[in-house]
């Protein structure tokens, strides 16, 4: 899918494409999007601005050499975007191609912040004069819906640690653990987000030396992806605590049903062996023909199990 957005008194708006003279309106507009763009549509772009898109497996590759370099007059940026698919956190590259008079984005999926960078333009409340601004403007959008993540992760992590540490019950304890390796995943991703995006503002940086206003604004744009970085770092140790709490009640647990199985199994020791005595069928046994026998070894049996359950009470092992 191809959008197209053209600045309206420096306000971003999003131009319907008339395939008619679709090459001339192209080279009009500020912006343009490429979401999982037909072959016909990435050569409707490489006529308007040749050698800008990347191929598709160019746009996952790791290193930095392969995400951040210049081309000409163009500076490439490669970075990573938040998705979110059936409750679950995933990342996928948006490649960005700032050239003088346009910014070109290329990815797969929908992503949340393009949406709203949709919606906002369409109210015209988006301000941009250039392209490098409106790059800006959307790692802007970018850091914060990654704050506004993980203020959702952090309540619900509260949540969990309520669970954890007031719970008594074990099957309690191993869905906070579900959960939170589910947090632990999510803030993960979070977290690489973060960190490629400030790399990406660095490499930026190290190219608009000339733009004061959006040095500025990239420089703003570290500032809160540093605090973020902590609160992130901060919510990391917060899970493996809970995680090793969750795992320790659960082995207390366990340990204690394992003491009481331990414990029954030496008060019915003793009984078992004067039943095992007496239950020998030997032809010559002193209290065979006794008549108190059969009372006299069910109070032995008695006995034998009592004390060992009061010693165990006395000592405080019970």
């Amino acid at each position: 899918m191809l959008r197209g957005f053209a600045l309206d008194a420096n306000k971003l708006r999003e131009r319907e494409l008339d395939a008619d003279d679709r090459l001339a309106q192209l080279q009009s507009l500020c912006w343009i999007d490429l979401q999982d763009p037909t072959e016909e549509e990435r050569l409707w772009v490489e006529q308007c601005h040749p050698q800008a898109l990347p191929e598709a497996d160019e746009v996952d590759e790791i290193e930095s050499s392969a995400r951040y370099f210049i081309e000409g007059r163009d500076i490439h940026v490669h970075s990573l975007f938040l998705t979110q698919s059936e409750g679950r956190y995933n990342t996928t590259t948006v490649a960005f191609t700032l050239a003088p008079e346009r910014l070109l984005s290329f990815h797969d999926a929908d992503l949340a912040d393009f949406r709203l960078i949709r919606l906002r333009a369409r109210r015209g409340w988006i301000e941009t004069s250039n392209p490098l601004q409106l790059l800006t403007t959307i790692f802007t959008q970018k850091v914060d819906n990654l704050a506004d993540q993980l203020e959702d992760l952090h309540t619900e992590l509260e949540e969990i640690g309520h669970e954890v540490l007031e719970s008594q019950s074990s099957g309690s304890h191993a869905q906070a653990l579900d959960r939170l390796a589910r947090l632990e995943d999510s803030n993960g991703k979070i977290r690489l987000c973060l960190m490629d995006t400030q790399r990406s503002i660095s490499f930026l940086m190290r190219h608009i030396r000339n733009q004061a206003e959006e040095q500025d604004a990239c420089r703003e744009i570290l500032r809160d992806l540093d605090t973020l970085m902590s609160h992130a770092t901060f919510m990391f140790e917060k899970i493996n605590f809970l995680m090793d709490a969750a795992l320790g009640f659960i082995n207390i647990r366990q340990n204690q049903i394992i003491k009481t199985f331990s414990i029954a199994a030496v008060v019915f020791l003793p009984p078992t062996l004067v039943a095992s005595i007496y239950g020998m069928n030997f032809a010559h046994m002193p209290e065979l023909q006794w008549s108190a026998g059969y009372p006299f070894a069910l109070s032995a049996m008695l006995v034998s199990g009592i004390a060992p359950y009061l010693f165990f009470k006395h000592k405080g092992w019970l």
